[in-house]
């Protein structure tokens, strides 16, 4: 029954090549727009992921995300040290600056300071260079992409003299950083002099990254610093995801998005629906006459499922092969670096076309099914 059903189904070449498109531009669109959609979000927290050294971040109360920032007194920092549990605390600068580069563009770039002491905050990849040259008078460690922003397409060279809100700098070396939200260059200094190189305030620091003692549960920890001092002190997952909520909640991205893979899956659902039904339709001939010899609705119902499982690992495993294309293509595209085809996304939409194939089938199956077998003597 399975030959024949396969015969069936190939034999019409336009209603299965109908078939298999349907499932792979719903394939492609749904798991290339939900990698797009996680990998976006992410860049949300992206200054939280780098930072693996700490696993609590503490700030003024009313900071709602990572980009949300109310600098702190310079006492904060005691007084978080102090708090029973809390192995050691530094204090952490996020700000925004202006890069004047001889040979290369003027242009914003995200500013952090990191401890002077133990240089906690820097991200782990180091390409060009150590991190211990940022003790170095004026030093600066800039992220490979945004050197490629300021000076394209020229090698890395250490030393290169620019300037950050008019201020002079020197860069020593060059680090792989994890892509923020906006495609600014990420340079990383000393936390004193990232004091010097942003715009005075009367409060200068803007987070304080600390590590709860071994053994003590950070978010206990957390707690306790909160009750303590009358900060908001987070786990670095607890403020990762508080970052990203504030993007799903006040942005019109997870619509956009969502709105795109709805409509992927009705196409997908609609073509592959409409084109299985025509092609039962027009088999029905045939089925009335495997029914009339004795075949019964158990072995229909399986060479139809048999038929639309072909159809989905075709077109599934097509879509999801054009998708991994598109993302291997793209994975030299510095503004696009960090967008991945996940595994998750792959078994989600593997989900989804067992869903489209379902509802595709469903119609299809009902008119096989009560089929009158003497359909096959009739004119």
């Amino acid at each position: 029954m399975g030959e024949i059903a396969l015969r069936m189904l190939l034999g019409d070449r336009a209603k299965y090549l109908g078939l298999v498109f349907g499932i792979t531009f719903a394939t492609l669109l749904m798991s290339q727009q939900v990698s797009i959609f996680i990998g976006l979000m992410a860049r949300t927290a992206s200054q939280i992921l780098d930072v693996r050294e700490a696993d609590i971040w503490v700030m003024d109360p009313r900071v709602q995300y990572i980009d949300e920032i109310k600098a702190l007194p310079d006492k904060q920092l005691a007084r978080v040290r102090g708090v029973p549990g809390v192995e050691w605390a530094v204090p952490f600068f996020k700000g925004l600056g202006v890069v004047r580069a001889p040979g290369g563009i003027m242009q914003q770039v995200i500013l952090l300071g990191v401890d002077d002491a133990t240089l906690t905050g820097r991200p782990p990849q180091m390409i060009h260079g150590r991190w211990e040259d940022l003790k170095q008078p004026d030093a600066m460690i800039m992220d490979r992409a945004g050197w490629e922003f300021t000076w394209p397409g020229e090698p890395f060279q250490p030393g290169r003299v620019i300037e950050i809100n008019d201020r002079r700098v020197v860069v020593v070396g060059l680090a792989e950083a994890s892509p923020p939200f906006v495609t600014f260059p990420v340079v990383f200094t000393r936390y004193t002099e990232a004091l010097r190189l942003a715009p005075g305030e009367r409060n200068r620091m803007s987070f304080v990254l600390a590590r709860a003692a071994g053994g003590e549960d950070p978010k206990a920890v957390a707690q306790r610093i909160t009750a303590q001092t009358g900060l908001q002190a987070l786990t670095s997952q607890e403020f990762q995801w508080r970052s990203i909520n504030h993007y799903l909640k006040r942005t019109g991205i997870p619509i956009n998005f969502g709105i795109t893979v709805v409509l992927g899956f009705i196409v997908g659902a609609a073509v592959a629906g409409q084109t299985f039904y025509l092609f039962v339709l027009e088999n029905l001939r045939q089925f009335g006459a495997l029914k009339a010899i004795g075949v019964g609705n158990r072995q229909i119902l399986g060479m139809v499922l048999l038929q639309a499982l072909l159809v989905a690992f075709v077109g599934f495993s097509l879509g999801i092969g054009l998708s991994a294309a598109f993302f291997e293509a793209t994975s030299g595209v510095t503004a696009l670096r960090g967008f991945i085809l996940r595994t998750e996304v792959i078994a989600a939409t593997g989900g989804a076309v067992a869903l489209i194939l379902a509802i595709a089938s469903f119609a299809s199956l009902r008119k096989v099914l009560v089929l009158d077998p003497a359909i096959v003597f009739r004119g």
